[in-house]
């Protein structure tokens, strides 16, 4: 099976995940000037904005980036023509089935990475010829669905025949060795990526994490069927009260409603919806792309070649 990097042209077989009103077209720009595969998150854009995104990040880098298209979005089918014309290499996708787009993006030599979070969603992808697939585990910030990272690669890497992409969990070499040696061609990375200098977030937002320990991070969401992994905070003890006592979706809405923005743009980290994965505790300096791009690559390979030796 091929590297990640081989499949995609990226000097590291790494991804940058796509994070809502984070994953601009500067910051894409910025990991792929790195050496990793950057990702434009379209969240709630529509398509003018996502087109200025694409352009702005074409400005800053000559090496390859892509789309996330969050298919739960009132503007998806907008957004997917918008990946064809303005010629796009590479699309993930999450929160929903991407079919009826794939045939056009694949005529196009678009390579379609779906974002999968069980093994028989996998599987019943596989039929529209998609080119890898990502297996994003609980530990996972932002949208998760119920398995572990560790439980999900081999489940998903043997349900299919293309390519599959470790994430959730990940931020150093051990855990990219891990990964790799589960089977998977590469790794997609989120939470490390908050504490580098590019990243665009508030500086509020930046220091809960560095702050944040491995217990500081909870799931909203489960009983409306949209589980999402954020920081324990007032907002997050209010939501999941309210979920207790079996609160409806418009109460439960009036918690959440713009509470990413909140966070993300205005450092709001009580009220806000300060979403990063369980490697948050694993998280304490602020790096360059670069640096943490590095050391995942570099850890993981020097932590398998000690394995290697050990296990002889």
């Amino acid at each position: 099976m091929k590297k990640l990097n081989e499949i995609l042209g990226t000097e590291f077989p790494i991804i940058q995940g796509g994070m809502a009103n984070i994953a601009t077209g500067e910051f894409a720009a910025a990991c792929s000037n790195a050496g990793a595969l950057g990702m434009i998150a379209t969240g709630g854009w529509d398509a003018d904005r996502l087109r200025q995104e694409i352009r702005r990040a074409r400005e800053l880098t000559g090496k390859p980036f892509g789309v996330n298209l969050m298919l739960m979005s009132p503007y998806a089918a907008d957004i997917a023509q918008v990946i064809l014309d303005e010629g796009v290499k590479v699309v993930t996708t999450g929160a929903g089935n991407p079919g009826q787009y794939i045939p056009a993006w694949k005529e196009a030599g678009i390579k379609v990475i779906p974002v999968v979070a069980a093994a028989v969603l996998a599987r019943r992808l596989s039929r529209y010829g998609v080119d890898a697939f990502i297996a994003e585990g609980m530990e996972s910030g932002g949208h998760v669905g119920e398995m572990t990272t560790m439980a999900l690669v081999p489940q998903v890497i043997d349900a299919v025949d293309v390519p599959v992409i470790a994430a959730g969990g990940i931020a150093d070499g051990r855990q990219m060795a891990a990964a790799l040696a589960l089977g998977a061609s590469g790794v997609q990375v989120g939470t490390c990526l908050l504490a580098s200098r590019e990243c665009p977030i508030h500086e509020n937002y930046k220091q809960a994490v560095l702050k944040a320990k491995d217990s500081d991070t909870t799931v909203t969401g489960r009983s409306i069927g949209g589980p999402v992994r954020v920081l324990k905070n007032k907002m997050a003890r209010e939501y999941l009260a309210l979920e207790k006592r079996g609160a409806s979706l418009e109460e439960l809405e009036t918690v959440t409603l713009g509470g990413l923005r909140r966070a993300v743009l205005e450092g709001d980290v009580d009220r806000g919806s300060v979403m990063m994965g369980q490697v948050a505790g694993m998280v304490r300096e602020v790096r360059p792309l670069r640096q943490i791009f590095e050391e995942l690559y570099s850890g993981g390979k020097a932590v398998l070649e000690q394995v290697n030796q050990e296990w002889r």
